[in-house]
């Protein structure tokens, strides 16, 4: 007597979010993501250096400080051409003639090379700060859409910037008689925004890692994925042309109509 058996053979799509212990998503829609790091075992040189800004989150900081980069890139540019202009205009053994609104007493007469370095030191500066002017658009495009290769450009550009305005500024204040105010006031100036510098160059460094590492959790997930749906695939073809037997019939793996 042979019996037949007729079996539906069930295989459930294994979910790549199984092994994993934490689901990341982008969101290009907001500032705020639901991305954590804290799901990523990363080296200590990798890790983000801030976690928060002091009053907002590191992402609206991070978009502050882009704004604030682009006005600061502005002051530069302005103030670097007005540096220019008046040393020109108060280059000794020059004679102008006209009406002026200002007095040149506070730009420096000295040593020549000491002078040709105040210019070049504005000169660059008004370089840089057009390049930082171009970056801190490209910055707040990238923190809107949450685009970390987009900030790298940004990262170099002000980190440069800083640096070599933390050198013009403190050159200018020793050489530069202090008792005028325009020379108080941007030595004062230039303090304050050396700071804010170091402070914000940091903060977006720490959200560029912070995105970087989180990619690299979306990029292990799709991996996975991919692999499961191949595999998934493979398998159920290799089942549908097969027909295994038994001792007491065949077993079918077709579905009963």
């Amino acid at each position: 007597m042979h019996y037949s058996q007729s079996k539906n053979p069930s295989m459930g799509t294994p979910s790549v979010y199984s092994h994993m212990t934490h689901v990341t998503s982008r969101s290009s829609a907001g500032l705020k993501s639901a991305r954590s790091i804290k799901s990523l075992k990363v080296p200590w040189y990798e890790k983000p250096i801030l976690q928060d800004a002091i009053i907002l989150d590191i992402q609206r900081g991070c978009l502050l400080i882009a704004f604030y980069s682009l006005l600061l890139s502005i002051f530069t540019i302005i103030t670097s051409l007005f540096d220019i202009y008046c040393l020109a205009m108060a280059e000794p053994g020059t004679n102008h003639y006209g009406y002026y609104v200002i007095s040149y007493q506070f730009v420096y007469v000295g040593n020549k090379h000491v002078r040709n370095t105040l210019i070049a030191f504005a000169l660059f500066s008004l370089i840089l700060g057009l390049v930082t002017l171009v970056t801190s658009c490209i910055l707040i495009s990238s923190l809107r859409k949450e685009h970390e290769h987009k900030m790298v450009p940004w990262l170099y550009a002000f980190a440069v910037f800083t640096v070599f305005r933390l050198f013009a500024f403190l050159f200018a204040s020793i050489v530069n008689d202090l008792i005028f105010g325009y020379n108080i006031t941007m030595c004062l100036l230039w303090s304050l925004f050396s700071i804010i510098n170091v402070y914000g160059w940091v903060l977006n460094y720490s959200l560029y890692l912070e995105l970087r590492n989180l990619s690299k959790i979306e990029d292990y997930a799709h991996l996975r994925m991919g692999t499961m749906a191949s595999l998934n695939a493979s398998t159920a073809n290799s089942l549908a042309g097969s027909r295994p037997t038994t001792p007491h019939g065949t077993i079918s793996t077709s579905p009963i109509q």
